[in-house]
């Protein structure tokens, strides 16, 4: 396989051991690994979002992990834009990039290209949901037909996420959502990417998480939190989301004990580790899939 021009695309599912694939990938072709998990960019969150150690820093080199401040938020699009560049001064380096980790839209946003929707304020966002919950989704997917006929066969009835956005977007830009969609472009196209899935059987998985998790806890995952509350990040910042903060924040309030907020936490990953395997199998439907025993295999072959 020649791999020298392109864009490696790593993913799957989390504690599905893509960090260590991509590792043993990029000493094999002479690659570097650039982030692909939005998390895992975060200076102060470490040990939750399971980045990299620094043992694997000096083994290969990695770009986009533990730079940004937690107080700030990332977006796909922050992501994107220091991507493209970053894809672009590895090449230079006559290194071939290796994007890794498990956020499905920053991929996505990488091979499709992000569309330059304007920020729906939230006041109207607000109005929308309200009227969502008022009418309920099957009345409000026949009020989202009649503002936007385009959403037909493009919006499932029962697909409340999308109902909701496609309305926002044409109440608020008078424009259909799928009209920004058709004028969106990526930088880079379809052969420059060779897609990797590890495709991780789901109890495995299950064992792997609960395992994570107790390493996360015995690592100074609470330690972590601690310092976290410190800087009195706002609830509206995206880091929040990382799995472990709440659970621990009630540890430290003393409302549950450590083997009760391990168990959340397990439960958690394993939720969010179900939603990546949906979203890839409706997103990801042309990436070549390898179970965790393929792996060896497929080095081997290189």
């Amino acid at each position: 396989m020649d791999f020298k021009s392109k864009i490696i695309l790593i993913s799957g599912p989390t504690a599905s051991g893509k960090s260590s694939f991509g590792i043993k990938l990029a000493k094999k072709i002479n690659g570097e690994i650039i982030n692909a998990d939005s998390m895992q960019v975060y200076k102060q969150i470490k040990i939750l979002s399971a980045r990299p150690s620094p043992k694997n820093y000096q083994k290969v080199r990695h770009h986009l992990y533990g730079f940004h401040d937690v107080k700030k938020n990332f977006s796909t699009g922050d992501w994107l834009k220091l991507v493209i560049k970053k894809i672009d001064e590895v090449k230079k380096r006559k290194k071939i990039p290796i994007l890794v980790g498990g956020t499905g839209l920053y991929f996505k946003a990488l091979t499709d290209g992000l569309s330059n929707i304007p920020k729906i304020p939230l006041k109207i966002r607000n109005q929308i949901r309200a009227l969502h919950q008022e009418i309920g989704q099957k009345s409000f997917y026949q009020q989202l037909l009649k503002i936007d006929p385009m959403s037909v066969n493009k919006i499932k009835p029962n697909d409340p996420h999308r109902s909701l956005r496609a309305y926002e977007v044409k109440f608020y830009t008078k424009k259909s959502i799928h009209n920004y969609f058709k004028n969106t472009k990526s930088n880079f196209k379809e052969i420059d990417f060779y897609k990797i899935y590890i495709d991780f059987p789901r109890q495995d998985l299950i064992e792997k998480i609960k395992l994570r998790t107790e390493q996360m806890i015995n690592s100074g995952a609470v330690n972590e939190v601690k310092n976290f509350i410190k800087l009195k990040v706002k609830k509206d910042k995206s880091v929040n989301k990382a799995i472990g903060i709440n659970e621990i924040r009630k540890y430290l309030k003393n409302e549950k004990d450590l083997h009760e907020i391990s168990e959340q936490i397990s439960t958690k990953t394993r939720q969010y580790a179900k939603r990546q395997s949906t979203w890839a199998r409706g997103n990801m439907k042309n990436w070549l899939r390898l179970k965790p025993k393929q792996l060896n295999k497929f080095l081997n072959k290189i």
